[in-house]
């Protein structure tokens, strides 16, 4: 029996997940290092408080998804704690529409430079992976287990730490 929680074929995604995430991110450092100049003056149009408001809305709807664990664990409801993790992932996908909305508006597409191609690729794969932990969420809302609480939850905080990763490097760091 495995120590981790949820499904072992769970993991097997996750590992496969970050390991594409981490090739996402050392393309990044590298096209960072081959052109700083451009890197830089693009990365200036990104809205770092927007950027922030996500993390925090994903972190707190990750919170949300350890509480229904918990509360699952020690037989209580957990139902609220889940559909609230999920309303704020709807929220961090709408913030980032209103993000991407923003950025095309002044012009800034994948074709304006690499900069905005990585930031288009790896924020558009990072939102597709919320679209499928809101589904994985709502499906184990629907076929509730603990093991299956425990499957999605893993899957939830993965996203978490890309996005915790990815807002620093792509957002902040110069």
């Amino acid at each position: 029996m495995s120590s981790l929680p949820g499904n072992p074929m769970m993991w097997i995604l996750i590992l496969g997940e970050l390991a594409v995430f981490g090739a996402l991110f050392v393309g990044f450092a590298v096209a960072r290092a081959l052109d700083p100049v451009t890197f830089n003056a693009s990365q200036a149009h990104l809205d770092g408080l927007l950027g922030g408001l996500n993390t925090m809305v994903l972190v707190t709807s990750g919170w949300l998804v350890a509480i229904a664990v918990q509360r699952r664990t020690l037989g209580r409801g957990h139902r609220a704690a889940l559909f609230g993790a999920m309303a704020f992932g709807l929220v961090f996908l709408a913030i980032k529409v209103v993000e991407y909305a923003d950025k095309i508006g002044q012009g800034f597409t994948p074709e304006t430079n690499m900069f905005f191609q990585l930031y288009y690729l790896m924020t558009g794969f990072h939102a597709l992976h919320v679209v499928m932990g809101l589904i994985i969420l709502g499906i184990v809302t629907w076929r509730d287990s603990l093991e299956n609480m425990e499957t999605g939850a893993a899957f939830w905080h993965m996203i978490d730490l890309i996005w915790v990763l990815l807002y620093p490097l792509v957002y902040l760091l110069r």
